[in-house]
């Protein structure tokens, strides 16, 4: 069956790259190899972990006991999975459960740690089995940077600032020594510190003015011998709250290296009735891919601010909080935010992926909500099974261009209309990898009219190329046919490669 399955995509792509006759939206991609620009940061593809519904407890964790293959207790094969997506950097534990976690509930014997009640997601039982020490443990299984969201919400500057010198110290304190007496001898690496949460909201329904001074204040209590110096990341705002950005860095300035902004695509835009994850039609596609597009003129908005506030560039631009989020899974708790990842969200993915690459001079980091059974994520488990999802596929496609150098491009996208809304039919992005290839990333929105992608890029003589779609809009991937959507690698000659509609593909160019 898979074999069949790949010979007929291969066969889909070589008759589109054979005949112009079928394409509808004719693409021009005007690049020279030779003019570069920003570096597309490695943690554009960051992740974020929250202690929220399967996410961290059977998604991630199972316990060094489990029958289910682990290693320190993190699942084998999740970790395994994980591994292949180069993961840089995990933002933890929050979300909004961030600003009620207190980490010394998660250090010390599991057996003793304190049982509390997860008061944002479900109103379960949150028994601490996953911890300081657990986190940190699978970051550097991954190899990946922690991103550790403190709690300003609820927490203390002391609380705090115990919690940095308990991660962070190399010298005989009594946090120190506390952290060796629980197993950790040498400290560990704290590149980033985010200072609470959508302090708009969850993290305390501040005003901005407001959260500048917790911030100061919480800001000037992390200290650290660590070389280098964590960077300080501030909670900015979400869509209709771009005023965050703006006075966050006219007020903070130098005391902050990084503000952060959440944007989630709802279907219908209705934070009441969000949207079904599949069983969608055409129509819901289009107003799907109309709200992820706003993410551009989010980006445009709150880098505008970033600029007259900050003209030298210190301060960078986090999403750290972006994906999908539809009505919970029909018979499942709605506070787990279970749901389907179908190969829409595979094309979502990709689309605010060259957002990210169009704007690298600000945007340093973003994190997809999130790695495993909560939203878009990148895994669904269901007890000892496992599975990969449409968006998985595409941040693995996606990893050339991890620390790669942007490639400025001219690109006709040509037109994605419904009634008086358009959006581009195709997007492109082009960067230089860490290998020295040239690589195209394109993505044709468009759910029934393929596109013609002529790459005008001198010397191009063709490519090998990765590609992933389906036949339906919703197609997923399930236990019983966890392989149905999955990518294909085919190779094309010229410099023309016709994409099916609602495709993804990246292509290494040959010379």
């Amino acid at each position: 069956m898979k074999g069949i399955r790949e010979f007929r995509l291969a066969m889909l792509l070589a008759g589109l790259t054979a005949s112009s006759a079928q394409a509808t939206h004719e693409i021009t991609v005007d690049a020279d190899p030779s003019v570069t620009g920003p570096v597309i940061s490695k943690n554009i593809y960051g992740q974020f972990a929250e202690h929220l519904g399967y996410g961290i407890y059977e998604g991630l964790w199972v316990g060094k006991d489990s029958t289910i293959p682990n290693t320190e207790g993190f699942r084998s094969d999740v970790v395994g999975a994980l591994k292949e997506l180069h993961v840089p950097v995990i933002r933890w534990p929050g979300g909004c459960f961030a600003d009620e976690y207190h980490w010394r509930d998660g250090i010390g014997p599991q057996k003793d740690r304190p049982v509390k009640v997860n008061t944002n997601w479900g109103g379960v039982e949150e028994d601490n089995q996953v911890g300081t020490h657990e986190i940190f443990t699978l970051t550097e299984m991954l190899g990946a940077d922690m991103y550790l969201n403190i709690n300003l919400g609820s927490g203390t500057v002391k609380e705090m600032a115990d919690w940095v010198e308990y991660i962070t110290a190399d010298n005989n304190s009594t946090l120190a020594q506390e952290r060796r007496k629980n197993g950790r001898d040498k400290p560990w690496s704290l590149p980033f510190i985010g200072i609470g949460n959508e302090a708009w909201g969850c993290g305390g329904h501040m005003s901005p003015e407001y959260y500048v001074d917790l911030y100061r204040q919480f800001g000037t209590f992390v200290k650290t011998s660590q070389k280098p110096y964590p960077t300080l990341v501030a909670s900015g705002g979400t869509d209709g709250k771009s005023e965050w950005t703006d006075i966050l860095s006219k007020k903070l300035g130098e005391r902050t290296d990084a503000i952060s902004f959440h944007y989630y695509t709802l279907p219908t835009g209705d934070w009441n009735d969000k949207g079904e994850a599949t069983g969608f039609d055409s129509d819901m596609w289009f107003k799907t891919m109309d709200r992820t597009y706003k993410m551009k003129g989010y980006l445009e908005e709150n880098l505008a601010f970033l600029e007259k506030n900050d003209p030298d560039n210190k301060i960078a631009f986090y999403v750290d909080e972006w994906g999908t989020w539809y009505n919970a899974l029909e018979g499942t708790n709605p506070g787990f935010l279970i749901q389907q990842n179908s190969l829409r969200d595979a094309v979502i993915t990709a689309v605010n992926l060259n957002l990210f690459h169009d704007h690298a001079d600000r945007v340093k980091m973003t994190n997809i909500a999130q790695m495993v059974n909560v939203l878009q994520a990148m895994i669904l488990t269901d007890e000892d099974k496992m599975l990969l999802t449409p968006t998985y596929h595409v941040f693995r496609m996606y990893r050339v261009f991890q620390d790669a150098v942007s490639v400025p491009a001219e690109v006709s996208e040509g037109e994605y209309r419904q009634g008086d809304v358009s959006l581009p039919a195709t997007t492109v992005s082009v960067a230089k990898g860490e290998d020295g290839g040239v690589y195209v990333a394109m993505v044709n929105m468009d759910p029934e009219e393929a596109s013609s992608v002529t790459l005008n890029i001198d010397g191009v003589k063709g490519g090998d190329l990765e590609l992933l779609t389906a036949n339906t809009m919703d197609a997923h991937n399930t236990f019983s046919k966890p392989e149905l959507v999955k990518p294909v690698r085919v190779s094309f000659s010229g410099t023309t490669v016709k994409l099916p509609p609602k495709a993804v593909a990246v292509a290494k160019l040959k010379f």
